[in-house]
């Protein structure tokens, strides 16, 4: 048995969990954050995509315990209360939800894709750095166009890039 104190969406959380508890179980059983998805048990979707400590993570072969000690950001942290993150809003506008099951993962990449950049993105660079992402759905187009309109705002805006 592991004890594991994280940070997750801006809460300290305490648990004990079985020492192979994957981190999407933990996050979904243990935490009840469902909005972590599971798509295929093997890394390649990324449907369970999470941002621990500044990096995008698979959660479905990471073990909860390698988070201890973390601060998990999941997609029910992104939002600020009822008002949607640029991302979530930019998606919303070019209709790339589709049927929303690679949602959470991908809404956490781009962030991480925007964040990470520090200046202005491009078509191939985000199709690029979207690889450890699949939409089932095959609309890859309106995903690029949000990403990329998220990335010219957070570029625009003298706010802070996290809001």
């Amino acid at each position: 048995m592991t004890r594991i104190e994280a940070v997750v969406n801006g809460k300290k959380v305490t648990k004990t969990v079985d020492d192979n508890r994957l981190l999407v179980t933990f996050l979904r059983e243990d935490l009840g954050l469902t909005g972590t998805h599971v798509g295929c048990d093997t890394t390649q979707c990324g449907a369970c995509v999470v941002n621990i400590d500044g990096d995008t993570v698979k959660s479905c072969t990471s073990l909860a315990a390698g988070a201890n000690g973390c601060s998990i950001t999941t997609i029910e942290g992104v939002a600020h209360g009822e008002r949607l993150h640029r991302v979530q809003e930019a998606f919303h506008r070019h209709h790339a939800l589709q049927c929303g099951y690679c949602t959470p993962g991908l809404i956490i990449t781009a962030i991480d894709i925007i964040e990470k950049a520090q200046g202005p993105l491009d078509e191939a660079t985000v199709r690029q750095e979207l690889k450890g992402n699949l939409c089932r759905c095959t609309g890859y187009q309106n995903i690029v166009s949000a990403i990329l309109d998220a990335a010219e705002k957070y570029a625009m805006s003298s706010v802070s890039k996290v809001a």
